[in-house]
């Protein structure tokens, strides 16, 4: 009889470990989805839930400029300073993309001309490349999350950064001023869209270089095919079957539809012009675009436009290309870039000037949020964070 109470103890034990372990073992709280934006003036990302629109929060990642100013030698200071100009002034962040896992963010810091990789929950730099050139432009990430191709635009060449260590694994060449870069639906291309340069006048249209798309095999980078254009290629989606391309084009105040199969525009929609926007000049246009955002909804059946001279936000159907309705904003808004968030309904805007994003229903063609975010925000991603890396975050 003395040895039953040890039994029950062990025996309790036992079921107490259970316990124990089985709550060890719980799976992972749930990725949420949200919409990344870069702040580009004050060199913050800022995380925007792609559900409820509320800011979450922002990461620095610009928290060694000082060390990097710093360090230049008059040369490059010098350099930097050019870009600096020809950009309209500080632009430290170009593009953001974050990691499958929710837990990494990586960004191309324009006018450092560099690409840097952050733990969200720490905020600590886990590498940082400088790329060829001047300036970092344009990203994307490879759907494995392993390559992060980013646009050198000043020495006219996309580079492959392996995610894990920042090194540079390969480039391929592009048109001048290589400017976004996108995989294929089926991730087994990259298109990389080229503007020219763009501090030259419109009349000097040809000697701003080459305007292309360039396509190059994501895994060997060897280009595949060159589509030339006279004006440089914008913001653009292209369908998943991979035969149509929407593009907005440097001065166009609207968009085309190209056949990339057969190599030729299809059809030219010309959109209307504000007020303001109509007595701008095209060498006023900020960095050559009329309109610069473009993206397509969940359905492929709608576009979502940004109309960046003339302060709107149009919802476009497919295949007609007729107008369902406008989002006109304040004026002097700058609308600068366009994306559609995880669930494929809303359309998120970004509202440089404003400091703002303007969140649009692609089915009402009405604005249904505005949020509050950094200074002069412009790409925006979506993408997954894990919920416990979300406290590395300022408060908005």
């Amino acid at each position: 009889m003395t040895r039953l109470p040890a039994l029950l103890a062990l025996t309790l034990a036992l079921a107490l470990g259970s316990v124990t372990a089985s709550a060890a073992e719980e799976p992972p709280a749930a990725l949420r989805d949200v919409v990344v934006v870069g702040n580009s003036a004050d060199g913050t990302v800022s995380f925007i839930d792609a559900r409820t629109y509320e800011n979450l929060g922002s990461l620095d990642v610009v928290p060694d400029l000082d060390a990097i100013l710093a360090g230049m030698d008059p040369i490059r200071r010098a350099a930097y300073e050019v870009v600096r100009q020809q950009a309209g002034g500080d632009k430290f962040v170009d593009d953001a993309h974050l990691s499958p896992d929710g837990r990494t963010l990586y960004v191309s810091r324009g006018n450092l001309g560099d690409a840097a990789a952050y733990d969200i929950a720490s905020g600590r730099q886990l590498w940082r490349t400088h790329l060829a050139g001047l300036k970092a432009d344009h990203a994307v990430l490879s759907p494995d999350g392993r390559t992060f191709v980013v646009s050198a635009i000043t020495a006219a060449k996309a580079q492959a950064l392996d995610t894990a260590t920042g090194r540079v694994t390969g480039e391929f060449a592009t048109g001048t001023y290589p400017h976004e870069n996108m995989y294929s639906a089926d991730g087994s291309r990259i298109y990389n869209m080229s503007i020219g340069i763009t501090s030259f006048p419109k009349a000097l249209n040809a000697l701003k270089g080459t305007k292309q798309v360039t396509v190059a095999d994501a895994t060997t980078l060897k280009v595949l095919r060159k589509y030339t254009f006279d004006k440089g290629v914008r913001p653009a989606v292209i369908t998943p079957d991979g035969r149509t391309m929407y593009a907005q084009l440097s001065y166009l105040n609207g968009f085309i539809e190209y056949d990339l199969e057969a190599g030729r525009t299809v059809r030219t929609v010309e959109m209307p012009f504000s007020a303001a926007g109509a007595a701008l000049k095209p060498d006023d246009y900020p960095q050559n675009s009329a309109h610069h955002g473009m993206a397509m909804n969940g359905a492929n059946d709608k576009l979502c436009m940004a109309g960046t001279i003339d302060d709107y936000t149009a919802v476009v159907s497919r295949p007609g290309l007729t107008t369902d309705g406008f989002v006109h904003y304040e004026p002097g808004a700058l609308p600068y870039w366009s994306l559609t968030a995880p669930g494929g309904h809303h359309c998120f805007v970004t509202l440089s000037n404003r400091d703002e994003v303007s969140v649009v229903d692609y089915r009402t063609a009405e604005e249904v949020a505005r949020v509050k975010v950094g200074d002069f925000p412009q790409r925006e991603r979506a993408g997954k964070v894990a919920p416990d890396a979300l406290s590395g975050l300022d408060a908005p």
